[in-house]
């Protein structure tokens, strides 16, 4: 029986302490640019088991995950790496509470905050669902803009496109999805109102 590292327990982090490694060899002739490195990940909880047969980790109880500019909350968060070296993850609430996600946008002062009862993320996308009275709000300098409603939500971080569907778990009346959106010039002065703010 083996010990497992942290680096196995959260594989997010492998790639980041790959390139961490790389720093520390000899410099070749023409050294390549180096790739971007991945954000460092952490979890905290109540309990872990890892699976490390099945590459599974299994958080439980007021679980907060941050990588990078998003934090995620939930009761229960199952992280399963794939053979490529990614992640995919499901969280999920219990009952009478929901999952909360955030993605922070500090260079545009926007934010995107989703909440719903469970919650998919896939790191090679970028992008996340959220399943059973979903709501995803943009916010930009600290004030919600644009807000969708549904039964499922889905977001991709990386090209900023959204897809939602109704059913009966929808957050939106009559199981429908409704979505309200500000224009975009209105969006825009707010962006740039905010960073004159900011910058004086």
């Amino acid at each position: 029986m083996t010990f497992f590292s942290l680096e196995r327990v959260t594989p997010w982090l492998s790639c980041a302490l790959l390139c961490a490694a790389a720093v520390s060899l000899p410099a070749a002739a023409a050294p390549a640019p180096a790739p971007a490195e991945e954000p460092s990940t952490l979890i905290l909880s109540d309990t872990l088991n890892y699976d490390d047969v099945n590459r599974v980790s299994t958080f439980t109880g007021n679980v907060i995950l941050t990588r990078g500019q998003m934090t995620l909350h939930a009761d229960r968060v199952e992280a399963r790496e794939t053979p490529e070296g990614t992640q995919k993850g499901v969280a999920t609430a219990d009952k009478g509470k929901t999952v909360r996600i955030r993605q922070e946008r500090p260079e545009t002062f926007e934010a995107i905050e989703g909440v719903g009862l469970r919650a998919e993320y896939d790191d090679a996308s970028g992008e996340f669902v959220l399943i059973g009275q979903a709501v995803v709000t943009r916010y930009v300098c600290g004030k919600p803009f644009d807000s969708i409603r549904g039964e499922r939500v889905r977001y991709n971080d990386k090209n900023g496109t959204y897809h939602a569907q109704g059913g009966p778990g929808s957050s939106a009346p009559g199981g429908r999805v409704r979505s309200v959106a500000e224009p975009r010039a209105k969006a825009d002065a707010a962006i740039a109102a905010c960073r004159k703010a900011r910058s004086s």
